[in-house]
C-alpha cells in the first residue's frame, strides 16, 4: 500500500515503495526510485534520476520549544536537485535547496533553511544545522556537526566527528542572542578528524586544521594549526594546494 495525492506529479519510470506517502502537489522527476515507508511532504520538488531510501522524511517541519532562539518562520518547500542520492532515515526540513548530484548519506539531517550547492558528499549521521550555507564539491564526512548559521566554501573537507559551535556564552546571559554566530571555512579549507571549532572562526583558504585539535583562533591562508588552543605549526605542503589538486572532476 502507498498514498500518492492527486495533485501530486509523478514522471515517467519512476517507481515508489510500499507504504511511502506523497503528499499534495509535491513533483517528482522521471527515473526517481523512492523506497519504501519514504514521506514526501506537501510542495516538495525532487528532480529527474533522484534516489530516496527507505524511511526517509523530505520537507519535515521543525518543532519549536517555549524556550527556542529560532522563531517560526514561513517556510518555503525543499527542493532537491537532478541526480541526487539521498540515503535510508535521511531527514530534510523545510526551506532546504538542494542541487545535483549530491550524497546525503544514510541518517543524516539537514535542518530548515540550509541551501546546499552541486556534487557534494554528506556522510552518514552527519547533522547540518539550520541557516547553513554549503558551496560546491565539498566532504563532510561521518558523525560530523554543523552548527547553524554557518558558511562552507568549495573544495573544503570535513573529517569524522569535528563538531562546529556558535554560542560563546554556552546557553547562559541574553546577552548571547546578539552574538550567534557560526563558522567559516573559505575554499578548500579542511578540518582534520575530532578537531573542535570555537564560534566565529574563520578557516582561511587552504587553511588546515590537524586533528583532534581546538580552534579558537582564525586559521590564516595555506597554514596548518595544532593543538588544545591550536596555534600555527607549518605551511601547507605545495603538493596539497587546491590549485594543484583540480585536474579531475572526481576531486
Amino acid at each position: 500500500m502507498k498514498h500518492i495525492a492527486e495533485s501530486a506529479k509523478i514522471g515517467q519510470n519512476t517507481k515508489i515503495g510500499f507504504n511511502s506517502i506523497i503528499e499534495k502537489n509535491v513533483k517528482i522527476g522521471d527515473n526517481c526510485l523512492v523506497g519504501h515507508n519514504v514521506v514526501i511532504h506537501s510542495g516538495s520538488k525532487i528532480g529527474d534520476t533522484v534516489r530516496i531510501d527507505d524511511n526517509t522524511i523530505i520537507g519535515k517541519k521543525p518543532l519549536f520549544s517555549p524556550r527556542s532562539i529560532f522563531k517560526k518562520d514561513k517556510f518555503s518547500s525543499p527542493t532537491i536537485g537532478d541526480e541526487c542520492l539521498i540515503g535510508a532515515n535521511v531527514i530534510i526540513y523545510v526551506g532546504c535547496e538542494i542541487g545535483e548530484k549530491n550524497l546525503i548519506a544514510d541518517l543524516s539531517t539537514v535542518r530548515e533553511n540550509v541551501e546546499i550547492g552541486d556534487l557534494n558528499i554528506i556522510g552518514r549521521n552527519v547533522s547540518v544545522e539550520n541557516y547553513v550555507k554549503i558551496g560546491n564539491r565539498n566532504k563532510i564526512e561521518t558523525n560530523a556537526y554543523i552548527t547553524a548559521y554557518s558558511e562552507i566554501d568549495d573544495y573544503c573537507f570535513i573529517a569524522p566527528s569535528v563538531v562546529t559551535s556558535n554560542d560563546n556564552y554556552m546557553g547562559r546571559d541574553k546577552e548571547r542572542y546578539k552574538h550567534f554566530k557560526g563558522i567559516k571555512i573559505k575554499r578548500g579549507g579542511r578540518i582534520g578528524v575530532n578537531a573542535t571549532i570555537l564560534p566565529g572562526i574563520t578557516i582561511e583558504e587552504d587553511g588546515m586544521v590537524a586533528g583532534a585539535s581546538v580552534v579558537s583562533k582564525d586559521v590564516p591562508k595555506e597554514k596548518i594549526v595544532l593543538g588544545s588552543p591550536a596555534k600555527e605549526i607549518s605551511q601547507v605542503d605545495e603538493k596539497q594546494l587546491l590549485k594543484n589538486n583540480l585536474d579531475s572532476d572526481k576531486n
